[in-house]
């Protein structure tokens, strides 16, 4: 009996230990944190390359924003050469009147990053995004919708492109 009571107490210990090995390994933390803040600084030291289209500027800006809090680095590491290409289509015609009732506002932003120390570089990539609207009867409220529209893509576009770059300076 003295010798199941050891092996049941030695068995509970084991456990016990395993248990607490195992949890150990387990951690939650942000994607993107790094305790010397390193992604951080690395991603306030990223030019980015000048825009040709307003959606371009958009795009530019907001990554500008999200990466250095809105000013570029004066001496900086990387840089990202960014083209944003947009395009509008109307969707869901409406026969009677012969136009569409809504539309799509369609942002692609192509960007390499490299890093200018040794000019390698790190990361090539193509995003897209889509935003949809109504198109209203009025002129003015039309041009405005699909403007709106524009701006949007281009925001959410930084947003898909700033996370692949903080991916990217993480390693």
């Amino acid at each position: 009996m003295s010798s199941n009571l050891k092996n049941s107490k030695l068995l509970r210990r084991s456990l016990i230990v395993g248990a607490a090995m195992l949890l150990a390994g387990c951690q939650a933390r942000p994607l993107y944190l790094d305790e010397a803040g390193e992604t951080r600084a690395s991603l306030g030291a990223i030019a980015f390359s000048e825009a040709k289209t307003r959606v371009g500027l958009e795009t530019r800006n907001r990554l500008i924003f999200l990466a250095g809090g809105g000013a570029q680095p004066k001496t900086p590491e990387y840089r990202v050469d960014l083209t944003v290409t947009s395009s509008v289509q109307g969707v869901l015609l409406d026969r009677a009147a012969d136009r569409p009732n809504s539309g799509r506002a369609l942002a692609v932003g192509d960007f390499k990053l490299t890093r200018i120390s040794d000019g390698v570089v790190m990361k090539t990539a193509r995003r897209q995004t889509v935003a949809l609207f109504d198109y209203p009867r009025q002129e003015y409220a039309r041009l405005r919708s699909v403007r709106d529209a524009e701006t949007r893509a281009g925001r959410e576009l930084a947003e898909l492109i700033y996370a692949d770059l903080a991916t990217a300076l993480a390693r």
